[in-house]
């Protein structure tokens, strides 16, 4: 894949922006606050439909605007795309896919691929389970527009279902529509959990090679997959019999708590080194090069599920890396688009010799320069 154009139009601090891109690596240099991660979010809400950083599509448009426009062009072997994503303050946005309006989000997934990588990417390692359902939600739903719709249908039935534990508490009769319920939920989640374990086998084996490479063989790498329903198999079948049987034996309990207790909404990802929590006996070192090895696998199981390589979308990453890591970065993106935020040239490392794009970036007006080395740059 590659990202060939992008047009903003009232977007964030941007009255409107059009760039062209020759290069697979493109720079956005320039002290912070002046529209830098502005851009990467553009591209990955055309990725997915949302931001990466608000719920609030309100928040994307302009002060004092009416509405926003993103429009990027994609090139891909199977043929080109254009995405438009139309955004208003009061209305529901508008996605266009080759000029044609497209129905649901989902429709969009697939179109543009994308792999973001910021220093919040930390909560990965740091934080509870929300961070990392997340992760493994934002990156099938790319690769797999079904797994988005599942997803879709089971928290609008998880929502359902908790209404209804709620008001079994007052009306006891209600309790006999619980079956119907725990059917639907159990079929939409047998297809997320599914899919989420073949994924995390996936991933261990990537990024464990990818960590034990980083770490030069002393560390060794290891994820798994969590689920809050105990299945003997992977089996879709096996699964969807476990998660109806767990809902049943919780009734009562969730009954109680008003809530459903078990499920896809509980699940998590395990990840260690060596044996060791990540999380709790993990150093900052440790930590990072584990968020690292996860954005970089990531990168490959999107090529080896699509045959195409994701765009990169690195946010003021490099500031947080050492010389090492961010050397074996590069040489991990190599032949994969990537545009990387920086507030300082001089935080890179070398590269001269990948004929990369930049742009400054100062009060929301972008300028192209030519690139002959960081000092000249700076200059």
């Amino acid at each position: 894949m590659y990202l060939k154009d992008l047009l903003l139009v009232n977007f964030r601090n941007y009255d409107k922006l059009e760039l062209s891109f020759d290069s697979n690596l493109v720079l956005f240099v320039g002290r912070n606050g002046q529209g830098k991660t502005n851009i990467l979010e553009s591209i990955f809400l055309c990725c997915t439909g949302r931001s990466h950083r608000t719920s609030r599509d309100k928040e994307l448009v302009k002060w004092q605007s009416e509405g926003a426009l993103v429009r990027i062009g994609v090139e891909k072997s199977v043929g080109d795309s254009r995405i438009e994503i139309h955004l208003k303050s009061s209305e529901k946005k508008r996605i266009l896919i080759n000029a044609v309006n497209i129905a649901r989000i989902g429709e969009l997934m697939g179109h543009l691929n994308s792999v973001i990588f910021s220093p919040e990417d930390m909560k990965l390692v740091k934080e509870g389970p929300v961070e990392r359902r997340r992760f493994m939600d934002m990156e099938l739903s790319q690769i797999r527009p079904r797994y988005f719709y599942y997803l879709q249908q089971y928290n609008r039935i998880l929502n359902h279902r908790n209404n209804l534990l709620k008001e079994i508490r007052f009306k006891g009769s209600l309790r006999k529509t619980l079956p119907v319920w725990n059917m639907q939920l159990a079929e939409a989640g047998s297809n997320i959990i599914e899919q989420r374990h073949g994924f995390c086998i996936s991933l261990n084996s990537i990024a464990g090679e990818i960590h034990r490479n980083i770490s030069h063989g002393t560390e060794k790498l290891a994820l798994s997959y969590r689920p809050s329903i105990p299945y003997k198999s992977a089996a879709r079948k096996d699964i969807l019999e476990a998660f109806i049987a767990e809902l049943e034996a919780r009734e009562q309990e969730d009954i109680e708590r008003g809530s459903t207790g078990r499920g896809c909404h509980r699940d998590d990802i395990s990840i260690s080194i060596n044996g060791a929590d990540v999380r709790i006996y993990g150093s900052q070192g440790q930590q990072r090069t584990t968020v690292l090895s996860l954005k970089l696998s990531e990168i490959e199981f999107m090529h080896g599920e699509t045959g195409e390589y994701p765009v990169l979308l690195l946010d003021d990453v490099m500031s947080e890396l050492d010389a090492g890591r961010q050397q074996m970065l590069l040489e991990y993106i190599k032949g994969v688009q990537t545009f990387i935020t920086a507030a300082d040239i001089r935080h890179l490392p070398d590269i001269n010799g990948m004929n990369p794009e930049v742009f400054t970036i100062a009060g929301g007006r972008v300028q192209k320069c030519d690139f002959n080395g960081k000092h000249a740059l700076l200059e």
